[in-house]
């Protein structure tokens, strides 16, 4: 699997999911904004998108996908800060 490959599998399956998605060799990081994490644990924002790649894991086609997941006022909470 390619980075592309992951984003748009993300974005594809969650709706209204936005996914930025870096990486090689089976080791990926991605962010990603989802109005579906609203009222979610971190954790299960995770496992909603681990489990979209189970198979690709179990076959160490993806060995580590480092996630950083926020819902779409978490992250213009984020921008205005960077802002200032």
């Amino acid at each position: 699997m390619n980075p592309s490959d992951i984003a748009r599998r993300i974005e594809d399956r969650i709706p209204g999911a936005s996914a930025r998605v870096e990486g090689a060799e089976a080791h990926f990081s991605a962010v990603v904004t989802a109005p579906g994490f609203e009222g979610k644990s971190r954790v299960e924002q995770h496992r909603m998108i681990y489990d979209l790649f189970r198979d690709e894991m179990a076959r160490q086609e993806i060995h580590a996908l480092a996630l950083t997941t926020r819902t779409p006022t978490e992250w213009e909470k984020e921008r205005r800060q960077h802002e200032g």
